[in-house]
């Protein structure tokens, strides 16, 4: 658990990383398909390398490391394919949220013994999960729609991941006595 709160921040920049790449896909959302498959890429490989990095220890350990792998491999597979179509683009896409989005779930569902609090892995996991449903279900729905469900499902994904940081770093907080030493019990 100690290790789960020292990491918080991991969980904080990953939720900024997602909130920004969800502002500036609405934002802009006239982007090309090529500049697209760059902003993704480069997303999915620093989100795989933090969530490697929170790994830590414990049960939900292997969880996160298949989780952060994944999301290299597609981060890796968008700059070795930036020619991909649009529509290969979105079958990749939504492949990723629904793989990342399951291990999330399992993870959270892994931590229930560890900590309270884990039903916000399982609402970013399911976000993702229903995300890349909605891509497979209509991947011809025109790249602006697909822009904007890639922004807002970024943005929403984004603060469930800040709220878990900061309800990690309060688990933290709560377990340390007054002078921020951890308390025997």
């Amino acid at each position: 658990m100690e290790e789960l709160a020292r990491t918080w921040w991991v969980h904080l920049v990953r939720g900024l990383c997602a909130i920004l790449f969800g502002l500036l896909a609405i934002v802009w959302p006239g982007i090309t398909i090529y500049a697209l498959v760059i902003v993704f890429g480069a997303y999915a490989l620093v989100n795989g390398v933090f969530a490697l990095f929170s790994s830590g220890r414990g049960g939900s350990r292997i969880w996160m490391i298949v989780y952060g792998v994944v999301s290299i491999l597609a981060g890796v597979l968008a700059f070795a394919r930036p020619g991909m179509t649009a529509l290969a683009l979105l079958y990749v896409i939504a492949g990723w949220a629904i793989v990342t989005g399951l291990l999330e779930i399992v993870a959270a569902i892994r931590l229930r013994k560890a900590m309270e609090g884990e039903w916000m892995f399982i609402v970013s996991g399911v976000v993702s999960v229903l995300f890349g449903i909605l891509l497979c279900v209509w991947p011809g729905s025109g790249a602006l729609a697909v822009v904007w469900l890639i922004g807002t499902m970024a943005i929403v994904y984004g603060i469930a991941l800040i709220a878990l940081a900061f309800r990690v770093k309060s688990l933290g907080a709560h377990r340390a006595g007054p002078s921020g030493n951890p308390r025997v019990v």
